[in-house]
């Protein structure tokens, strides 16, 4: 199946919606991810709507998403700008401009087919263009390592930065960030 990589549309939070719930019923997602199902199945629809609308322009967000040719969004992946002085989710400051890539998700069904390197060469491309973008970088749960070897195959390494992972802080999530040039 071929897939169309773009941008989510503001009209399209029903989908952003059903896609990060999907997400978080994933077997690793409380590895992966800071919310629960529950969590994100109790917001409103204005909290999607708003969503969908902030990461569909403008320079703090962009949400990346793999359109099949059915037209069932097969993955995603938001790039979050972060200005220099800025606090992080993670309550660090940014030293510098940056992208961190969040929210990555691709279906079960469509691993293992090119989607998520598509998605991440969407994202890393736009955010290496957004102006004063130093480095991409995005954080791995320790015991993700499906996730950590994807990450490694498309150019990411381990900074030497680790926080603990708000869920569990006897565990870290370590700072991986993508070798440019």
């Amino acid at each position: 199946m071929d897939y169309e990589i773009r941008v989510v549309r503001p009209e399209e939070w029903p989908a952003v919606k059903e896609l990060r719930l999907a997400a978080l019923l994933d077997p690793v997602a409380p590895l992966a991810f800071l919310e629960t199902y529950e969590q994100a199945l109790a917001r409103p629809d204005v909290f999607w709507q708003d969503r969908a609308a902030g990461a569909s322009h403008g320079m703090a967000a962009r949400q990346f998403v793999a359109v099949g040719s059915d037209g069932v969004w097969a993955g995603t992946v938001v790039v979050l700008v972060e200005d220099e002085g800025a606090v992080d989710f993670f309550g660090e400051v940014v030293e510098e401009r940056q992208a961190q890539l969040v929210g990555v998700f691709v279906r079960p069904e469509a691993r293992g087919r090119g989607v998520t390197e598509a998605l991440f060469s969407a994202a890393v491309e736009w955010a290496l263009g957004v102006d004063g973008v130093a480095r991409v970088r995005l954080h791995v749960h320790e015991d993700n390592a499906r996730a950590a070897g994807f990450y490694r195959k498309f150019g990411f390494v381990r900074s030497g930065g680790a926080v603990p992972n708000p869920g569990d802080p006897s565990k870290v999530d370590h700072e991986m960030v993508l070798r440019v040039g």
